[in-house]
């Protein structure tokens, strides 16, 4: 170091409370679609990025499934370099905005921030979403496309995976192709996030980024059924990736499920959010809800069912969970916001039956209560119906969120395509690489259904895969 430079001196961090969330109030939210948390401006965001401590080892980072360089963006931010935070960020994420908003930072990164041993974390999802909003209100050029490098790869699906690994091949010089089987490009982010989390102009922007990179999206695809992979591999792609999902719903085959009235989460939410249910009449898709609905789960998408069943104008909306709020896996926050809104919780409470009507309708839900015994395998507490405890909720309409599994159809159609007992795709290392020579896979069809930034994690991974076979086979 030059004579005449010092050294900065080190800032200490700011000893305040973590900045909250700015948020719809709870009354009017729990009627309308809009975003519900409203973000940090400018100077919540700079002293948020404060309290950050610096530490020599950002152990912060190594819970981040994609890498984000976390203390460099916090730093940028702090310096009040927005646009540098943000290029920051987007240089290991391609889906900024997003992850700002559904990342479950709180068992990912900010679970593994020093600060959080002795006060609460840096509120690093916050923040990332600060930069991305903040960019995407600025004018900006669009990014240079790379010098083609000769080679082509075909995404199957257009989710968090699909996305995230088309990016890091187009920034690589690949012609990529997504094969999307909906009508609208995003996949779970777009069909199963619902408006006041996610809003869909908001996916719109982040696959608007990625097309000016060069990437095609073609829509109304269905892969296995429109063209096969090996009629893509016909067509000249080098490789393929398999980012399809896991869009086959379970149910509990209790009798009465088959009910008109009773839906699996995946169609109430698709209805709902790609097909804009919520905006009928003005968009012809209707969707029925009664007065009072039950959502049986309470995950994240018994949480988002039961809220959006409350805006969509239920009198009242329930949760109906076998164990207790202790062993909800929805995250906190989630929760939190569906209790401001004012929907109910029943839980220690399982279904037993369906009831409907002679015109096939859904009239009731027989219920019993549940006591907590000891630990299954899942390292929960495991429930122990009461007898005698049977008794009916009065609902009209009855939404099964109890998780998904891969569709079949892919793996059905492709040589070679292994799949495990619950229908996942195996692979063969971490990497994501098939049974299949030249196919990857990652995300929900490969885990089963799990998060956004894991999905993500594994198509960047992939990608990095992909690159390093194909450059090889030069």
């Amino acid at each position: 170091m030059p004579e005449h430079e010092t050294t900065p001196a080190k800032r200490l961090p700011v000893k305040r409370p973590r900045a909250g969330m700015p948020t719809q109030d709870a009354k009017a939210r729990g009627r309308n679609f809009n975003e519900v948390a409203l973000g940090y401006g400018e100077e919540l965001a700079v002293g948020e990025a404060e309290r950050c401590l610096e530490c020599k080892k950002p152990v912060c980072q190594e819970g981040c499934p994609v890498e984000v360089r976390i203390p460099e963006f916090l730093g940028k931010i702090r310096d009040r370099d927005f646009r540098g935070a943000y290029e920051t960020v987007k240089s290991t994420n391609s889906l900024p905005a997003v992850c700002g908003r559904v990342c479950p930072q709180e068992t990912q990164c900010e679970i593994k921030c020093v600060l959080g041993k002795k006060a609460e974390p840096v509120a690093i999802g916050r923040l990332e979403r600060f930069v991305s909003d903040w960019a995407m209100g600025q004018s900006q050029d669009k990014p240079a496309r790379i010098k083609p490098n000769g080679k082509k790869v075909a995404i199957v699906g257009s989710g968090p995976a699909g996305l995230t690994c088309a990016g890091d091949l187009a920034k690589k010089g690949y012609k990529v192709t997504i094969f999307e089987a909906l009508h609208a490009p995003g996949g779970v982010l777009i069909y199963g996030i619902p408006e006041f989390r996610l809003p869909k102009q908001i996916v719109a922007e982040e696959v608007g980024n990625l097309e000016a990179l060069g990437v095609e999206v073609i829509c109304d695809v269905v892969v296995g059924r429109t063209i096969t992979v090996d009629e893509l591999f016909q067509q000249g792609y080098d490789a393929l990736f398999l980012g399809t999902g896991a869009g086959l719903p379970m149910f509990m085959n209790i009798p009465g499920e088959t009910l008109n009235g009773v839906y699996s989460a995946n169609e109430f939410l698709t209805r709902t959010n790609l097909m804009k249910a919520y905006l009928f009449p003005e968009w012809d898709t209707p969707i029925k809800v009664g007065e009072r609905v039950a959502v049986i789960g309470a995950g994240n998408v018994a949480m988002d069912s039961v809220r959006c069943a409350f805006r969509l104008g239920a009198k009242e909306a329930a949760i109906v969970y076998r164990r207790s709020e202790a062993e909800m896996p929805a995250r906190h926050e989630e929760l939190e916001h569906a209790k401001e809104e004012g929907i109910v919780f029943h839980t220690l409470t399982a279904p037993v039956r369906v009831l409907g009507n002679a015109d096939g309708w859904v009239t009731g839900l027989e219920c019993i209560k549940m006591e907590l015994g000891e630990p299954d395998d899942s390292g929960r507490r495991r429930p122990i119906p009461i007898k005698g405890s049977e008794f009916t909720l009065n609902v009209d309409t009855v939404v099964m969120a109890l998780g998904t599994s891969p569709n079949p159809l892919v793996s059905q159609t492709t040589p070679g395509l292994d799949v495990d007992k619950h229908g996942c795709l195996v692979v063969r290392d971490e990497d994501g690489l098939t049974t299949r020579d030249l196919v990857w896979a990652a995300g929900d069809a490969v885990t089963g259904a799990a998060t956004v930034i894991l999905a993500m994690g594994g198509g960047k991974k992939a990608a990095t895969a992909i690159d390093k076979v194909l450059q090889g086979a030069k």
